[in-house]
């Protein structure tokens, strides 16, 4: 199995990539965002999306410790990477996630978001991470 999983990463880490902005484009810079109330305005204006940083549809909690704030490619990136989960779930691929977020400065919305998903029982596992600014 782990070596099904490692052959499918190269695809999976395109198809993450697909839709996220080139390296031409001008990243965004949040450093200014730092309280819930200025995100939810940004959220109001379409700038930022609300997102739990571990996915509802993963068994995260309905709590406010596990709601973020990141643009809206970031959060559709967040939600491919969750369906790719749920299969590799499925299929006894996976049976651990940790979700880690890194913030800069004071700022309410992460710089990148990195995940980690492994099976207790074999070595490798699937390590994607979300750039956001």
């Amino acid at each position: 199995m782990v070596h099904r999983l490692t052959s499918l990463l190269p695809l999976l880490l395109a198809a993450i990539l697909v839709g996220m902005p080139g390296p031409a484009a001008a990243k965004p810079d949040f450093s200014h965002v730092t309280s819930r109330e200025q995100a939810e305005a940004l959220v109001a204006t379409g700038a930022l999306v609300r997102i739990y940083l571990f996915p509802i549809r993963l068994g995260g909690p309905k709590r406010k410790a596990n709601i973020s704030y990141v643009p809206p490619g970031a959060g559709a990136a967040l939600d491919q990477i969750t369906g790719t989960l749920q299969r590799f779930t499925r299929q006894g691929l996976v049976d651990r996630l940790e979700v880690i977020p890194e913030y800069r400065g004071t700022s309410f919305v992460p710089t990148r978001i990195n995940i980690y998903a492994t099976h207790s029982g074999q070595e490798g596992g699937f390590h994607p991470s979300i750039e956001i600014w």
